[in-house]
């Protein structure tokens, strides 16, 4: 496919959505690509490198959310990799105030880049989320995952950070249903209930999974533990 059918693509399925992508934005959304591409070659960001598959597996699908419940205030990303969803939301969105924890240092410089070259106000933390939580628990709006963990585990990182009325947002496949059913004792020891879940499928006819939990009170604070333990002993 070649690139004027891939843009021209990408802004019908948004326009779908009822999103009329500027110009700007486009040209934001292709240099994201082209940098994938480029540093792919230096380290492991992705096995999605055709640029077609790259506008709809990576960035349609980091978006999604953005349809099925606004988004504002503070977002933040955890274990963003490649930084989805955040970076493809963050140009969607401008106003939105997003954080980027990242483990791996060589990401986050991945991640710097293209926010400098995106002119992106993205603030990025080269840490583990359980070595964050002491300053950031419970000041986000949102927070969310993608491709980190099973639902259980994904949790226990994710949920303390996320405020009280705040959501966390699960971004799952087509086994979004049995994660949630193994994950409910966490999702309540947690402080969350499940609010809304929404389906979306590609064009390859994979399906997405979004959940959409609400923080309806605390969560308690022994908790996220290390997770060499949340992968040990998983809440059950």
């Amino acid at each position: 496919m070649d690139l004027l059918t891939i843009k021209e693509t990408f802004t019908h399925r948004l326009k779908q959505y009822q999103y009329d992508l500027t110009n700007y934005q486009l040209e934001q959304f292709h240099t994201y690509a082209c940098l994938l591409q480029e540093w792919n070659h230096k380290m492991n960001l992705t096995a999605i490198t055709d640029l077609d598959a790259i506008f709809e597996k990576h960035f349609l699908d980091s978006v999604l959310p953005a349809f099925d419940i606004p988004l504002y205030g503070r977002f933040c990303d955890i274990g963003a990799g490649a930084g989805f969803p955040s970076i493809p939301l963050k140009i969607l969105y401008p106003e939105l105030e997003i954080t980027i924890i990242e483990p791996l240092k060589k990401r986050c410089l991945f991640l710097q880049e293209v926010c400098t070259q995106l002119h992106l106000d993205i603030t990025i933390l080269n840490a583990r989320a359980e070595d964050s939580i002491k300053e950031l628990r419970e000041s986000f709006d949102f927070v969310s995952a993608r491709a980190v963990a099973n639902l259980t585990m994904l949790s226990e990182l994710c949920v303390p950070f996320v405020r009280v009325g705040g959501y966390f947002i699960a971004m799952k496949g087509a086994s979004a249903k049995e994660e949630l059913h193994a994950a409910e004792h966490a999702i309540t020891i947690l402080g969350t209930k499940l609010q809304k879940e929404s389906t979306h499928t590609l064009s390859d006819g994979s399906i997405r999974k979004n959940l959409f939990f609400e923080k309806i009170k605390a969560t308690p604070k022994k908790y996220p533990r290390s997770f060499a333990l949340i992968k040990k002993q998983p809440l059950k």
